[in-house]
């Protein structure tokens, strides 16, 4: 049994993240699997140059739309099986979902909709969220250990954003966002964040037009959700505000698998 340590992040463009820095800030955290969200490119638009960390197998799932959404996964480990999104079912025609399958675990990368455009947009990602469940549900019932991350979009409880109260009719933290992610804990799926830290002023997204995180005026949307069956193998989780580069900062986990 070895200790693996996966992290997800919501890049805001990874063309833009590599000029960051990007590939040294992946040798820092030292990660062993990485979950890129909202990549907003194709693999053939990278310039990977001679500070990429070779160590690491890349998988892409970008949007059709150009220039939106995406979602890449960078492992050290292959996996046995890797499915880019779920098309059949026109769940992810906007490159959302990325799954690797393990011999020991099946780790799921999602960028959830984000439902501030319109009503129309809140009712896609409501109906994202449902099907979703659905499916990880489904995974679980045919024997797999079920890990996934990335931006879920909606801070759970008061304690997971700055200002809740200005906040409660803004998308992200609408009561019908809130009770999905009640009913994904009472379907036994774990906050692995909240398993360590029950402290207020974690957050992993702040407003960059506003300096928010000067303030730390701040969300909690970026999560790592893991099956009951594997919260005795967890051996940390936590979110990683210094590292740069993104209106969202990078969280993460550390597992016995």
């Amino acid at each position: 049994m070895a200790t693996i340590k996966i992290i997800s992040w919501n890049v805001a463009g990874i063309r833009a993240g590599i000029t960051k820095g990007l590939w040294q800030k992946m040798r820092q955290m030292k990660g062993d699997i990485y979950c890129f969200q909202e990549t907003k490119a194709r693999k053939d638009q990278i310039d990977f140059g001679w500070e990429y960390p070779q160590e690491y197998k890349d998988y892409w799932n970008p949007a059709q739309k150009a220039g939106y959404s995406g979602v890449a996964t960078f492992s050290k480990f292959e996996p046995k099986k890797v499915i880019v999104g779920d098309r059949d079912n026109d769940w992810d025609d906007e490159g959302r979902v990325i799954i690797t399958k393990f011999d020991e675990f099946t780790l799921l990368n999602i960028y959830f909709p984000n439902g501030k455009r319109d009503k129309g947009q809140l009712m896609y990602k409501m109906e994202f969220y449902e099907y979703f469940l659905e499916y990880i549900n489904k995974l679980r019932d045919q024997g797999e250990k079920v890990i996934f991350c990335g931006d879920v979009n909606t801070a759970h409880q008061e304690i997971d954003l700055a200002r809740p109260k200005e906040n409660a009719k803004t998308s992200g933290f609408l009561e019908i966002e809130r009770k999905w992610i009640d009913k994904l804990v009472a379907n036994g799926w774990i906050d692995t964040f909240r398993e360590f830290n029950k402290d207020g002023g974690n957050y992993s997204w702040w407003d960059q037009y506003t300096r928010a995180k000067e303030r730390n005026v701040g969300w909690r949307i970026d999560y790592f959700f893991v099956d009951k069956a594997l919260k005795k193998k967890l051996k940390s989780a936590f979110i990683l505000p210094e590292i740069e580069g993104s209106d969202h900062c990078p969280v993460g986990i550390e597992i016995d698998l």
